[in-house]
């Protein structure tokens, strides 16, 4: 059973060479479309803002995230607009196509801190009128009294914690709403933002049935959007829930039943219009997460905030290979940084061309349409996907078995497969591991032979 992870923010790098072709009218057409899109991957990002801060813990919840000491958001507003600017400028991209602020809570933050943010990013690179801006929303009866004024600072998507509609169970997770303020701030959402709700329910917890799962999707699914994320409940050690786990106190579904869960939410889910696009995620008429896309899509998105992760190309200093970056975590180091230096960037690893692909890979595979020829040659244009995984054994027998499928659209998970997907991604890692190496050592011999036979 695929372990599902919320914002599993790991993508590929963007320092592309382009397959060259010869002059005839279709294959400079096809030439100029390649390089169009190669472009794009640098020249574009997502924006993630992390807003560290909740008033309470949740039981299950190993995130970043800070019980606030004191109210500092005017100096959190200015600081997060100074890294946006900072960043923006690094990464020197001329349009940002989508803005998730995340948390934390995000909706404790003030209207005018996300107006600000979000005016920061308009001056520096083209934010699109219709561009992707969404807020994740705790629902509260404060959650939802912001909603209307959190539409008028420009968010046009909301994302609301459901999480489950049984009182007990809130209680257990930690949560400090009900069922009823859950399912008013989604009524109150939808008003704002008709299609543009998605809403987070969680799987796996504490005395949970697969009955009793499925009683609770179908009333879900009488109020919800368009959307809707699922998650299924991890222990993450550190956490109260992981402690009450470990002392017996509390007991979590069986493996097997977690299993049954997820295809029965998948089946349900289905039956009621919401096609599977990723892993966890489903959606009515197209209302897709834009910005979630673009990570599985392995484009460039930039990461501002306290603990947030990026992957760009940091144009601005020279730079010409995609960076994984994570900033600083502790909120009030960040912010002592950022005012410092513009930046709290805490780490920063260039990507290699073998962990670009592993990222692209193992995202790409997260879509139910799985990762096309095109997209693929982006970033391995001197390694088709036929080539790299068509001649292996191990990728053979999971084709058979009707997992995995290799075909003219591209590589990509059958329905079955994708429940299996974390069973699956070794023999293909395995096997991208060992053509990339095996093409290196090609081009180093080749490499060696040109050398030893060009005059002197």
């Amino acid at each position: 059973m695929i372990r599902i992870m919320r914002h599993a923010l790991h993508e590929g790098r963007g320092a592309l060479c382009l397959r060259s072709f010869s002059e005839t009218r279709g294959e400079v057409i096809e030439d100029v479309l390649q390089r169009t899109d190669s472009a794009r991957l640098t020249n574009e990002a997502s924006l993630y803002v992390h807003w560290p801060y909740c008033l309470r813990r949740c039981s299950y919840c190993n995130f970043n995230k800070y019980i606030p000491r004191e109210n500092n958001d005017h100096m959190m507003t200015e600081c997060l607009q100074r890294e946006t600017e900072t960043l923006l400028q690094l990464s020197q991209v001329s349009c940002i196509t989508s803005v998730f602020f995340g948390g934390g809570t995000p909706s404790l933050a003030h209207p005018s801190t996300i107006a600000a943010v979000l005016e920061t990013v308009s001056r520096q690179a083209n934010l699109s009128d219709t561009a992707e801006v969404t807020l994740e929303v705790n629902p509260t009866p404060v959650g939802r009294s912001k909603l209307e004024d959190f539409f008028h600072a420009g968010v046009n998507r909301f994302s609301i914690g459901v999480q489950s509609l049984q009182d007990e169970d809130l209680k257990v997770l930690g949560r400090d709403h009900s069922p009823q303020q859950a399912l008013l701030t989604v009524a109150e959402a939808r008003r704002l933002c008709p299609g543009r709700v998605s809403v987070d329910v969680m799987f796996g917890r504490p005395k949970q049935s697969v009955e009793s799962w499925e009683n609770e999707l179908s009333e879900l699914l009488r109020v919800c959007d368009d959307h809707v994320s699922l998650y299924q409940l991890t222990l993450e050690r550190g956490t109260q829930l992981f402690k009450q786990v470990l002392e017996g106190e509390v007991t979590l579904p069986t493996e097997e039943e977690t299993a049954e869960m997820y295809l029965c939410a998948r089946k349900t889910l289905h039956q009621h219009g919401l096609l599977q696009y990723e892993v966890s995620n489903f959606a009515r008429q197209n209302a897709v997460s834009h910005h979630n896309r673009s990570y599985w899509k392995g484009t460039q998105y930039i990461g501002v905030g306290p603990g947030a992760h990026g992957r760009f190309v940091p144009v601005g200093e020279g730079g010409v290979l995609r960076e994984a970056r994570t900033q600083t975590l502790e909120p009030d180091i960040w912010m002592r940084e950022v005012q410092q230096k513009g930046h709290a960037t805490r780490r920063r690893i260039q990507l290699s061309h073998l962990e670009l692909l592993e990222e692209v890979l193992v995202m790409g595979m997260r879509m139910t349409e799985g990762i096309n020829h095109k997209h693929w040659e982006l970033f391995s244009p001197q390694l088709g996907l036929h080539e790299v995984f068509g001649t292996s054994s191990d990728v053979q027998e999971l084709l058979q078995r009707g997992q995995l499928i290799l075909d003219e659209r591209g590589l990509r998970c059958s329905w079955e497969g994708l429940a299996l997907l974390d069973s699956l991604l070794p023999a293909l890692l395995v096997e991208l591991e060992r053509r990339v190496s095996q093409r290196l050592q090609e081009d180093e011999h080749a490499k060696g032979q040109t050398n030893r036979t060009s005059p002197r």
